[in-house]
């Protein structure tokens, strides 16, 4: 199995992105297609107490990666890429991992 594992930044109004996020994000991401699973939660804490340097995490796990990049390249998943910058004001970064 492979994962997108996105990393959001702390947004510059946390509320405006948690009403982005439950009622046009998710629902969003929800037509990609081909997703195995997914999670995402709010950053909590970091092991040592300091400021976490993210706000949110988003996973998606794929079969494959020629899977991960169909669904990529569906309409669906391209509209999910293309809406990171409308509500992300804190950036996001996004990495491919092969799961163990």
């Amino acid at each position: 199995m492979v994962e997108i594992v996105v990393l959001y930044g702390h947004p510059s109004d946390p509320a405006a992105f948690e009403d982005y996020h439950a009622n046009q994000r998710l629902p969003l991401a929800a037509k990609v297609p081909d997703v195995k699973r997914f999670e995402a939660g709010r950053v909590a804490a970091t092991p040592d107490g300091s400021a976490p340097p993210y706000y949110r995490v988003a996973e998606l796990w794929f079969d494959s990666l020629e899977s991960l990049r169909a669904s990529m390249a569906s309409p669906e998943g391209e509209a999910t890429v293309a809406d990171i910058p409308n509500f992300a004001t804190g950036g996001a970064t996004v990495m491919i991992a092969e799961v163990d």
